[in-house]
């Protein structure tokens, strides 16, 4: 079968940072689907594994990235419960095996659900990897409560994920959702997506202060963790709760949080499936709620814009557009 990947990390520009290989066309056994993908999506993580994994060998085999996938099951191992060939499924797998940018993707039954019926290939595809993660970050790490009265500060409103984190925040809890965004198209974004309050990240603890809160209960940062550091431990209130995504690019002072009893949380979504968690199927549960609240109108896919046809310039082209930063919601391709 056709497959996109890489051997050796090299920067997306050069001529074999992503190529084309035919590789053997896997099969199902115990909790197995074998998908025949029709979309895959792009995430900050595809960048990290291209760039980071391979930088002093090359692979005798390719690393197939993706980790957004949707298509059709063709093949269920002798374990697999609730799903049968034929049916459209979404998910967003397993970093440590390959992913989606092949024509066919071997993928754990217990971390796939079926798809949104309301939404197209490239409308759903964009969801499961991010809904995931602000699902895990706000009820299963930060544990907010749908009936509190508090304020949450996204930093990073503008992304994948903090676009569903806002979402579902509106959506299941009472919480005054406060978040970043510089450009007036990233402010717009974040409008749409559900946000009370919008400020600018460039000063954060005077834009915060200025719409008219001292300290916030909750923050979830989906952006830089060492630029914010500081602004975090201004703003959030004793005994308030953060999540954070993002490496920290240098040692940090984890004392300033102590006066105030500060709970700090790492959210990473391939725990469960790195890990193989008793709770691993949490993760298909979260993306039934996720397809069953998007056929309701509930939540807005975070599609932005769709490259037609499987290919290697265009998920190239979809990484540049990725690693540009500048990029809103979420980049689907359609096979």
């Amino acid at each position: 079968m056709k497959a996109i990947g890489f051997k050796t990390s090299h920067d997306i520009e050069h001529e074999q940072s992503l190529i084309e290989e035919q590789i053997e066309k896997p099969s199902a056994k115990d909790y197995d689907l074998i998908i025949e993908v029709k979309a895959a999506s792009i995430n900050p993580i595809d960048l990290k594994v291209r760039s980071k994994s391979s930088l002093d060998k090359t692979m005798e085999q390719i690393k197939v990235l993706g980790y957004d996938g949707l298509g059709i099951i063709e093949a269920l191992g002798d374990k697999v419960e609730g799903f049968q060939i034929g049916e459209r499924v979404f998910y967003a797998g397993d970093v440590t095996k390959n992913g989606s940018n092949a024509q066919y993707q071997k993928i754990d039954s217990r971390i796939v659900a079926k798809a949104p019926k309301s939404l197209s290939d490239a409308q759903a595809v964009v969801l499961p990897l991010t809904s995931l993660t602000a699902w895990e970050a706000m009820f299963h790490r930060m544990n907010i409560n749908k009936d509190e009265n508090k304020t949450i500060l996204i930093i990073g409103g503008a992304g994948g994920v903090a676009s569903i984190a806002i979402q579902l925040i509106k959506i299941r809890t009472n919480l005054t959702v406060i978040t970043t965004a510089s450009r007036q198209e990233s402010k717009t974004w974040c409008k749409s997506m559900g946000a009370d309050y919008i400020v600018n990240h460039k000063d954060l603890i005077k834009e915060v202060k200025e719409a008219g809160f001292e300290q916030v209960d909750y923050i979830f940062n989906a952006a830089d963790t060492s630029m914010h550091w500081n602004a975090m431990a201004e703003l959030i209130a004793p005994q308030g709760k953060i999540c954070l995504l993002v490496d920290a690019s240098e040692p940090l002072d984890i004392n300033k949080f102590k006066l105030k009893s500060v709970s700090i949380n790492w959210e990473s979504m391939f725990t469960r499936t790195m890990f193989k968690t008793e709770d691993l199927k949490q993760q298909q549960t979260i993306l039934k709620h996720i397809s069953k609240l998007a056929d309701e109108g509930k939540i807005k896919t975070t599609l932005n814009k769709t490259l037609k046809g499987f290919s290697v310039e265009n998920i190239k082209e979809a990484h540049k557009l990725t690693q540009s930063g500048k990029n809103i919601g979420k980049i689907a391709l359609t096979f």
